[in-house]
């Protein structure tokens, strides 16, 4: 299926890389020069992923993330110069589904698109709903409550969570979660999965997810 990718991003060269790149993939691509100009093409376009500069003039990265998921589950790769374990956090915690540093290579950007892709279009064969206590994760709505209250996880945040539970207490080691979640295994990519999980954590509070040093993590499941 021929997916539709946006690339919101001032640096024209770049642009233009990126979207000859994904076009020679199959890919259909445009490109906003800004971020108000990106948060409106991404409103009427509806693409299936949004490739997203974080240092834009005027709206920057972040906000236009916050724009986009007011409105739209569409998947978001944020791209940015900045490469702290910090900034990865901020642009994760305002819902990117990935987070790619500058300079890459376009082999590297492709393989994360098509993980992306490939975890928001999965369809699960079966579905079912957990519940413990006061939290309930249900993954045929892909909703998760905790005492009563909605939990807003993106799409990443939510399978990885899944993911997690479907170990039924076992503990994953961020090369297996990398593998089920994103679909790669890289070594640079252990720092995407604890940035994830220090976001899910943020959000479902203490005693959900444990850290088991030196090997991953599990979920609490009693």
């Amino acid at each position: 299926m021929t997916a539709t990718i946006l690339i919101i991003e001032d640096d024209p060269d770049l642009a233009n890389l990126v979207a000859a790149r994904l076009q020679s993939e199959g890919y259909v691509t445009e490109v906003a020069p800004d971020g108000a100009i990106g948060v409106t093409r991404s409103l009427a376009l509806r693409p299936d992923l949004v490739i997203l500069d974080l240092m834009l003039p005027g709206l920057d990265g972040l906000e236009v993330c916050r724009q986009i998921r007011a409105v739209q589950e569409t998947a978001i790769i944020m791209l940015t110069a900045k490469d702290s374990e910090n900034d990865m956090l901020v642009g994760l915690g305002v819902g990117a589904d990935d987070y790619i540093a500058k300079p890459f290579s376009p082999r590297v950007l492709t393989a994360r698109v098509q993980a992306v892709l490939r975890r928001v279009r999965a369809t699960p064969i079966e579905r079912d709903r957990y519940i413990h206590g006061d939290l309930v994760i249900d993954e045929a709505t892909r909703t998760v409550r905790r005492q009563g209250e909605a939990v807003h996880l993106t799409p990443t945040e939510f399978d990885l969570l899944w993911a997690l539970l479907l170990a039924d207490g076992a503990v994953l080691a961020r090369e297996q979660l990398l593998q089920q979640v994103w679909g790669y295994r890289i070594i640079s990519g252990a720092r995407t999965v604890d940035s994830h999980i220090r976001s899910v954590r943020h959000k479902l509070g203490n005693g959900v997810i444990r850290t088991v040093h030196g090997v991953g993590y599990a979920l609490e499941l009693g």
